[in-house]
């Protein structure tokens, strides 16, 4: 029984779930419907799919979600960067318009690949991997893409039937250069841009009068609207681009068109594996911070485990990778969501949409939803973030900066290596070069603080007392902490006749971090310096032990805390006795 409610937490919170509850929770999956209809459709149009395929998406995974996710908040769907990254890296595959089947294909396979990866994260408590895209990366690499998001735009908001597949801004600066001196039909761009204005004007309304409704059900409302004034004016026929056909009923079965067999299954692995982190970065960067404003807890295996079968369940209905979103999410947070079956009720709205209202929707044009993807754009470019990271650490900046820049002159793919490439350059560039610190005495107490930090501390003299600050001494770092230590002796080497290593943040040591020690203490007794070892950890002097290296420094020189030890060198008492 607890297995099962470890994998359906639906279980545990429905034993207490009120009449109340389920009043705020269809409120909040109303006004989420309202905002992820529209959206839906516009980010399969970005994943160069059919509108269904965004609104299928919108419908099944959030179900799933509902009976094995522990968020209460999140809104789970299509979001816009997946779309983009799905669209720009499977079409290498095949391409959309030659062989749209094929690529419907590659498009579900992806997906259920990114849910077993996804699935097996969790299961096995790999959560770690999605630590490897630092915040820095994430802030860089979606402010990029939501520029080449909003330049993919433009196509459809200049009612262009020719455009580049390619997501650089080079490319797609070209292709728009080049198509605006062809014959098109300025009333895409004015429908599109006056809808644009619209959907901002309600969203700032809203804020200012802190009735959240408004901006929610602006960009259904931007639909219905369009699509009357298209259908009385038959501006199709003058050359304003409409949605046309949209497949009505509910999600049909893609079990046979997921292909685990064919001579591409290891490339959609490579992809599905990109995805399944992407997807969970946001979903649970997401989930965390709506939980820590209401309270409570978000486990994250549980929520990778979610994910996966979501995803796994969603690839067998017709649907594509779907994650949490921070948009829709703050909706349903403000709408006053108290479960996750807001989502319950917004899937319900979106299948009585496939049933019964797809037909309405011949009319849309275009441009209205190029219009609703760019004004969900802004969100994603945080500046305030950008100039905070230049202010606080200089590396952050730069991996923001080159994840930025990879996917705006690169590609998405691009875009995402560099961020991962530099997060990986900062943590190794980290733990090659420590910081080896000189610490001092503050008068009148056994406290001994950094020098640089407190310059009024005092040093002890005769006794160099130094910290380590790293939690593996290993062979990444070993040669640069004995080269450095040697280094600040010599430059003292008259005053200094002993040597304190304050280990307390040292957690490990493997056997280069042993030898350097060796030969770092062989080093100073051989210039008539004694060394001693202060607050080392259990596993730290254990190996010590086994490797002898505590008979070569003599037991009687490593001590408790760093006070112990200086008071030692300077009256050349001995340590205590190590019982580990």
């Amino acid at each position: 029984m607890s297995i099962l409610h470890y994998l359906f937490p639906i279980l545990e919170w429905s034993k207490s779930y009120s009449l109340k509850s389920f009043q705020s929770d269809t409120m909040a999956g109303l006004t989420l419907a309202s905002l992820s209809i529209p959206q839906s459709i516009g980010y399969a149009n970005l994943a160069k799919l059919d509108p269904q395929y965004g609104l299928y998406t919108s419908a099944v995974p959030p179900l799933l979600y509902a009976v094995m996710g522990t968020s209460r908040d999140i809104a789970i769907g299509p979001v816009a960067i997946v779309s983009l990254l799905l669209s720009s890296m499977v079409q290498k595959i095949a391409d959309p318009a030659i062989d749209p089947a094929l690529y419907r294909k590659m498009i579900f396979t992806v997906t259920f690949l990114t849910g077993v990866f996804q699935f097996a994260f969790g299961l096995f408590r790999l959560g770690f991997l999605v630590d490897f895209l630092s915040h820095a990366a994430i802030t860089g690499f979606m402010g990029g893409a939501a520029i080449v998001i909003g330049l993919q735009q433009l196509k459809g908001l200049l009612g262009l039937s020719h455009f580049t597949s390619n997501t650089d801004v080079v490319s797609v600066t070209k292709a728009v250069w080049v198509s605006v001196h062809e014959p098109w039909h300025p009333e895409n761009f004015f429908i599109g841009c006056s809808f644009f204005l619209f959907i901002l004007g309600m969203r700032f309304i809203g804020r200012k009068n802190k009735l959240f409704w408004v901006s929610a059900i602006a960009p259904v409302l931007s639909v219905v609207l369009s699509t009357l004034i298209v259908y009385m004016t038959r501006a199709d026929n003058r050359g304003v681009k409409i949605i046309q056909n949209v497949d009505a009923g509910i999600n049909s079965s893609s079990v046979k068109q997921i292909n685990l067999n064919g001579p591409y299954v290891i490339e959609c692995a490579k992809i599905a594996l990109i995805f399944a982190v992407i997807a969970l970065t946001e979903a649970i960067a997401v989930g965390r911070s709506f939980s820590v404003i209401n309270g409570y807890k978000l486990d994250g295996n549980k929520e990778m485990i979610a994910m996966g079968f979501m995803n796994v369940g969603g690839s067998l209905s017709s649907c594509y990778v779907a994650t949490g979103s921070f948009s829709r999410t703050a909706v349903n947070f403000t709408a006053g969501c108290k479960t996750a079956v807001s989502n319950v009720v917004m899937a319900a709205i979106v299948m009585v949409t496939l049933e019964v209202l797809t037909k309405l929707l011949f009319y849309t044009p275009v441009s209205i939803l190029a219009s609703i993807i760019l004004s969900a754009l802004p969100g994603l470019i945080n500046v305030h973030e950008v100039c905070i990271l230049w202010k606080v650490d200089k590396m952050d900046f730069l991996t923001c900066m080159g994840s930025f820049l990879g996917v705006l002159f690169g590609s998405v793919e691009i875009g995402l290596s560099v961020a991962i490439g530099v997060s990986f350059f900062k943590v190794i560039v980290h733990s090659i070069r420590p910081q080896v610190v000189i610490l001092g005495r503050v008068q009148g107490t056994n406290i001994f603080c950094n020098f640089k930090q407190y310059p009024m501390v005092c040093q002890t003299p005769v006794v160099l007392t130094t910290r380590i600050d790293t939690s593996f001494l290993c062979f990444i770092n070993a040669n640069f902490i004995r080269e450095r230590i040697t280094e600040l002796v010599t430059q003292n080497l008259q005053e200094i006749r002993s040597v304190v290593l304050d280990m307390s943040n040292v957690v490990d040591i493997d056997t280069a971090g042993l030898a350097a020690l060796e030969e770092l203490n062989g080093e100073l007794v051989s210039r008539g310096i004694q060394m001693a070892i202060a607050n080392p950890g259990w596993k730290f002097v254990h190996k010590m032990k086994l490797a002898r290296l505590v008979d070569r420094i003599g037991e009687s020189w490593i001590f408790l805390t760093v006070g112990e030890a200086v008071e030692a060198c300077l009256g050349n008492k001995k340590g205590v006795d190590l019982d580990c």
